[in-house]
């Protein structure tokens, strides 16, 4: 046979051989050799073959056995390994990524995918694969390995292919299941885990910050926000993002650690993307949510805590101290009151604080506490401020210590009552004809001693008198002339003259 380059094949048992073959190559393994001695009458006895064998010849045959199989044989599956999570397995019509080693029975090989630098990709059950193969791959998971020996006839049977699987050849596929999907598939999700408290949960529009690690079915890390230590951030259901995900991150908690398995269809198709996510690949995203906003979101204002008998409330130009513990949703802690030794001081409505703390600080009555829990616009935004990460949503605990009430906007003073028919004069104490800082400080503290006004709360009162001071001191030559003191509102009517 090594003369003819092709192997013998036959029937054994059914009388199509000589009877000493027939008996010969009973019970013979794979790759087993046999030394036959075939005696004359079960060769081919007093005739033999003309020109050939001559008769009552002793035959002597050396036989290395290298396939067998049998019209009734099936597949021979055997799982090698398999994955302890299996969520689903295969099913006609869907579309498989394998990697593959293909040897003859003996182990000649004849084919792998793992040479090519890629998987092979199809359909199962729909005619694509030989038949032996269409079979073997159902019911596998993704990471799960088999040998799979398909029988001729439900492989290339009498033809063969090529000149590498010879004609009635059985086949053994080694496999790894990389991974599958069926076109019909949508996003799958698996719940990890969710806080026992959800308020609310993400819809299309919303801006999510998380945290996630990116892997293929069999494993392979392809993408993890955490190698950057900064957080993935984007709006959900507007196509900032694959299908899959967009989909995948609707109603979402805070908090909510999730599993999207994402279908090729709804992540980067065919073709993948970059040299890291190949064509068809299902994708894996195990997500975890650190906060999310709509960008109309409001402040949202618990109170924990409010005192009896509350009459006075705090307003805009209010001087207000307070204590805060700030942090981010995940419970990071950011800033805190506590750790200096006063109360945060601020007066409302000046823009010395972000505007959703200011918001969140209006209406409230001494020692009352509450939670804020602040969207970035009306925090420290896309940018962040240092130590804050952009379009981080913020959490405050806030305790209103004390209040102190306000003056209009402009004012650093006000009457509480019409101020003095000769205010000059009752300013000028010792009657000179110009008022020093001195004279100005000392009335404008008696003023507010005698309850008749009220200076712009402050944690330095004696700043604000210096600014009034330094305001009507128009010359700063040190002194007030009668020609240069003028009331604020007497200031805004002559801007309105002129403007008009």
């Amino acid at each position: 046979s090594y003369d003819r380059g092709a192997t013998v094949a036959g029937v054994v048992g059914v009388g199509r051989l000589i009877t000493g073959m027939d008996r010969g190559l009973q019970g013979m393994c794979v790759n087993e050799r046999r030394h036959l001695i075939v005696p004359p009458h079960l060769g081919y006895g007093s005739i033999g073959v003309a020109g050939l064998i001559p008769p009552d010849a002793t035959l002597y045959f050396d036989v290395v056995m290298l396939d067998i199989w049998n019209k009734d044989d099936k597949l021979q599956i055997t799982t090698l390994s398999k994955p302890e999570r299996c969520n689903r397995t295969v099913e006609n019509s869907d579309f498989v990524r394998y990697h593959y080693n293909g040897t003859l029975l003996d182990g000649t090989p004849f084919d792998s995918s793992y040479s090519k630098d890629g998987t092979y990709d199809t359909y199962v059950g729909t005619g694509w694969l030989i038949k032996g193969m269409d079979q073997g791959l159902l019911g596998m998971c993704a990471g799960e390995k088999r040998s799979i020996i398909i029988p001729p006839f439900l492989a290339y049977g009498e033809k063969g292919y090529g000149t590498v699987i010879p004609p009635q050849a059985s086949l053994v596929f080694s496999v790894l299941l990389v991974d599958f999907h069926n076109p019909k598939d949508g996003v799958f999700l698996e719940h990890l885990e969710v806080p026992e408290s959800c308020k609310r949960r993400a819809v299309t529009g919303d801006f999510v910050r998380y945290h996630y690690n990116g892997t293929l079915m069999d494993g392979t890390l392809f993408d993890s926000s955490y190698s950057r230590n900064h957080t993935y951030n984007t709006y959900i259901g507007k196509g900032y993002i694959i299908p899959g995900m967009d989909q995948g991150l609707q109603g979402v908690c805070m908090g909510e650690r999730r599993r999207v398995v994402v279908p090729p269809h709804l992540a980067y198709g065919e073709n993948g993307t970059g040299n890291k996510i190949p064509g068809s690949a299902v994708l894996i995203f195990d997500v975890h949510i650190i906060d999310f906003h709509n960008p109309a979101d409001p402040v949202e204002i618990e109170t924990v805590y409010r005192p009896e008998g509350c009459n006075v409330t705090t307003r805009n130009r209010d001087f207000v101290r307070y204590h805060y513990n700030c942090s981010l949703l995940d419970g990071t802690k950011l800033f805190s009151s506590h750790d200096y030794e006063k109360p945060q001081e601020v007066t409302l409505g000046t823009n010395k604080v972000i505007e959703g703390l200011n918001s969140g600080l209006l209406n409230m009555c001494t020692g009352e506490r509450r939670v804020l829990i602040i969207p970035p616009h009306l925090g420290h935004g896309e940018s962040g401020a240092r130590g804050v990460p952009g379009s981080a949503v913020l959490r405050f605990e806030v305790e209103l210590i004390s209040m102190e009430e306000g003056v209009p906007e402009g004012y650093l003073f006000i009457w509480h009552g019409d101020p003095p028919a000769s205010l000059y004069e009752q300013m000028d104490l010792n009657k000179d004809g110009e008022i020093p800082a001195d004279e100005f400080s000392t009335f404008i503290k008696t003023q507010v001693a005698e309850g008749k006004g009220r200076l712009m709360p402050s944690s330095d009162p004696e700043k604000v008198i210096a600014d009034m001071f330094r305001n009507q001191d128009r010359n700063q030559d040190g002194k007030i002339t009668s020609e240069e003191l003028k009331l604020k509102s007497d200031e805004d009517q002559e801007k309105i003259h002129e403007e008009l």
